[in-house]
């Protein structure tokens, strides 16, 4: 593989899985900066500048994507073959489906009464799904089970809409 058609895993010269070092992730990223930063070409002629631009721009692409857990795990999917479907695909199962139900009930009830220990108890439940989600997801992608993988992504951006507007409810 050249580096042209690197990933961003590769061009950082960092294993492929989800569990990853943000320390690592740091140093790789600042040594590829280093070597294709722009300033480095201001002698170079137009062309080597152009393409030094697009590297750095492609270097900080793929550290953003790689230091965000949930677009690392998107990233991961997408590079497996995996089509995370998130705008058409809302199928998940009928556990998940209950239980948003209910956060979305407890949401609204917590709303309507200004509640706010409530709230503060729903975000506390929501922030410890979201954890256990991660972890099985860590796991998952790390096996190399895209498929279900797929499926805890969905979940994950679910929770983190109803989380998004738990916040947005919290009067304080």
């Amino acid at each position: 593989m050249s580096v042209v058609d690197a990933d961003h895993f590769a061009l950082f010269s960092l294993p492929r899985r989800y569990a990853l070092d943000p320390d690592a992730l740091d140093a790789a990223w600042k040594r590829v900066c280093l070597a294709v930063h722009p300033d480095r070409f201001a002698t170079a002629s137009p062309a080597e500048k152009r393409v030094a631009m697009q590297w750095s721009s492609r270097a900080n692409e793929a550290y953003r994507v790689l230091r965000d857990p949930l677009a690392r795990a998107r990233y991961l999917c997408e590079l497996a073959g995996v089509d995370l479907q998130t705008e058409t695909n809302t199928a998940m199962p009928a556990e998940f489906l209950v239980r948003q139900m209910q956060w979305h009930e407890r949401l609204d009830e917590v709303q309507e009464q200004s509640d706010g220990a409530g709230l503060a108890a729903l975000a506390v439940e929501l922030a410890s799904e979201r954890e256990a989600l991660i972890a099985n997801l860590g796991r998952l992608l790390d096996q190399g089970d895209y498929t279900s993988a797929a499926a805890q992504v969905r979940e994950w951006m679910f929770l983190d809409r109803i989380a998004a507007q738990a916040r947005a409810a919290d009067p304080a």
